[in-house]
């Protein structure tokens, strides 16, 4: 025969539960009271591992789905074809901005002066953009392989940002291997660790996963 469950120590493990989690929703309504200010941010995502570009791209979904203006500039993969650029251009072009100004990376165009001059020009439209009031949200898409390459110049960046930037304009910086300067004056840091990529077992970047 079958025994009855212990309803009573079900009971009692709810109610402990349910104490729990009244306590932690008080403690937390605590902290969310003292949250009231508003900023734009100085966002990075950097780091070793997949997702750094496609994070900043699920923010600028976030803002054309509030109707907020926005603005992409890819600073590299600007010759490729991606899934991000044909939707943004293709569905949402009133309210996203999208500016592919590179040529690809730079061990494709073997060119050093030709890729100072794409960063060069893709950091003046994104200055441009940047300064426009009704751009809520810029994504400097792959602008920390410029920095590395010292295709442009870290100080200048922080400065801009730092001085000119709108008070209430928020922009996204990826890329690997960000600069310590751009990690210091950044409100919100991601770092992507690395843990396992199918390109290491030989598979090749997929339409829909890498683009």
């Amino acid at each position: 025969m079958t025994p009855e469950p212990d309803t009573k120590t079900a009971e009692e493990t709810d109610a402990r539960h349910a104490q729990k989690m009244a306590k932690k929703k008080a403690a937390r309504d605590k902290i969310m009271a003292t949250k009231s200010g508003e900023k734009g941010l100085i966002i990075v995502h950097t780091g070793a591992g997949k997702g750094k570009s496609s994070s900043a791209f699920g923010m600028i979904v976030r803002c054309v789905a509030h109707g907020f203006p926005c603005a992409v500039v890819q600073f590299i993969k600007g010759a490729w074809d991606t899934g991000e650029r044909r939707l943004l251009t293709g569905h949402f072009g009133d309210l996203c901005q999208f500016h592919a100004m590179g040529e690809g990376f730079t061990w494709e165009t073997q060119d050093r002066a030709r890729d100072v001059a794409a960063a060069r020009a893709g950091w003046e439209k994104a200055k441009e953009l940047i300064l426009d009031p009704d751009v809520r949200m810029v994504v400097l898409d792959e602008i920390n392989i410029a920095l590395r390459y010292d295709y442009l110049d870290i100080a200048e960046i922080v400065e801009f940002l730092t001085t000119s930037k709108p008070p209430m304009t928020h922009v996204v910086l990826t890329g690997r291997n960000a600069k310590d300067e751009l990690i210091e004056i950044a409100d919100l840091v991601t770092e992507m660790t690395l843990i396992k990529h199918p390109f290491r077992s030989g598979i090749k970047a997929q339409a829909g996963v890498e683009f």
